[in-house]
């Protein structure tokens, strides 16, 4: 599908042109998955429903997804805008087309994590957990996983800006 907004830009959730580089990029250094692998960012693309967010020139400049069944649960992650076209109303294109994708209507739960962007997800209905001791976790840093970003080659590298994961 493709959404069209006044301003020119294109939201379209055809996962092939998304641009890797771009994304793996900005989630490299984002709060919540430092050091990411690219092959890590593929496979997640693979297996997601996205949303990518592309200038007139045809450049991508957001994205998120949602992992979800498509039946009953989805989780939105990665949800960025690049710092360079933030103050633009994109981070409301891309997280108002990801929630009107078809794939995620009728759903019983749709959650997210954010450090930064609660009266964003408020504004469409989220709200924080009314039982919260009944969610459990596993949860691994991604320094545990993918290494010291300082250290790992080539994902010390600033993006700027803020996302949720």
């Amino acid at each position: 599908m493709r959404w069209v907004a006044d301003s020119g830009f294109v939201a379209d959730d055809d996962a092939s042109r998304v641009d890797l580089d771009v994304v793996h990029g900005f989630l490299r250094t984002a709060y919540w998955s430092p050091g990411v692998p690219r092959e890590v960012v593929a496979r997640a693309i693979a297996n997601s429903v996205v949303v990518g967010v592309y200038a007139p020139d045809g450049a991508q400049v957001a994205f998120a997804r949602a992992v979800t069944d498509r039946a009953t649960f989805a989780w939105i992650a990665d949800v960025f805008v690049l710092p360079s076209h933030q103050g633009k109303g994109l981070g409301r294109f891309v997280v108002s087309t990801l929630l009107e994708h078809p794939s995620l209507q009728g759903l019983r739960r749709t959650m997210l994590a954010t450090a930064d962007a609660h009266d964003l997800y408020r504004s469409y209905g989220f709200q924080d957990l009314p039982n919260p001791a009944r969610f459990l976790a596993v949860h691994q840093t991604p320094t545990t996983l993918y290494g010291d970003p300082a250290t790992t080659n080539g994902s010390a590298a600033s993006a700027g800006g803020d996302g949720q994961g």
